[in-house]
């Protein structure tokens, strides 16, 4: 294949443009933060899970001090009804002795349900102060979750920004080769990588490697126009010129 040397050159323009476009696609597959809004996400969901746990401690607490209350109220209210029958005059001996034990009994019960109920708040007041915790430590969670999120967006729009730009780079650039010469740079970029690379100091630039004498001597023999590749990688060599001692 035969191309003028000035417009095989211009081959390393567009290899360059390509490069950048290869590394925009690598780099968003690989933005620092997609593997930060995992971790986020995945501290977001501990975090609520952590904070229902302890609200359901709460609501079972409340429901345990709602029914202690009910029950020390039903105790002094049976408490009273005693004391009012004693007080009325109405009752026997024998009633009168049932009633003050009962009393005693009734007593001792709404004593032991008061420091039930106290152990009960006191219990309450230390799961309330986790669930506030919990709450914070969510919020916190959603925050760098979000944070991470905006950073991820910013970065992706930047690498759109710069996808489009440099893909109409190459549409303007790829209209100033030669057909055949330009279906060998893409399909060689698509099964290697990398299309066209520069031959200098007898290296390759697409796999950088050092050619043996005879390939440097196949190289230096071919006419300027001929459309060389590197033996080791198939890439299309652009000779360049060496600079004179």
């Amino acid at each position: 294949m035969k191309a003028d040397p000035a417009v095989q050159r211009r081959l390393l323009d567009l290899a360059e443009v390509d490069a950048e476009l290869a590394r925009v696609t690598h780099r968003r597959r690989t933005l620092p933060e997609i593997a930060e809004i995992a971790e986020a996400e995945q501290q977001v969901r501990a975090k609520q899970d952590a904070l229902v746990a302890v609200e359901t401690t709460l609501g079972d607490l409340d429901r345990e001090v709602k029914r202690q209350e009910t029950e020390i109220d039903q105790v002094r209210a049976r408490e009273e009804r005693d004391r009012k029958l004693m007080q009325s005059g109405s009752v026997g001996a024998k009633q009168l002795t049932d009633l003050e034990h009962e009393l005693a009994t009734l007593e001792r019960r709404q004593g032991v349900l008061e420091d039930d109920l106290l152990e009960l708040m006191e219990r309450r007041e230390a799961v309330e102060a986790d669930v506030s915790f919990a709450r914070v430590e969510l919020d916190k969670a959603r925050s760098t979750l979000e944070d991470a999120a905006s950073r991820r967006d910013a970065a992706l729009a930047d690498l759109e920004s710069t996808e489009t730009r440099r893909t109409a780079d190459r549409s303007v650039m790829a209209k100033g080769f030669p057909d055949d010469l330009l279906k060998l740079y893409d399909r060689q970029r698509e099964q290697r990588g990398i299309g066209a690379a520069a031959f200098q100091s007898r290296r390759c630039g697409a796999c950088r490697i050092e050619l043996d004498r005879g390939a440097v001597s196949k190289l230096q023999e071919a006419a300027a126009d001929e459309v060389v590749r590197c033996e080791e990688c198939g890439a299309i060599l652009v000779r360049i010129a060496q600079p004179k001692a």
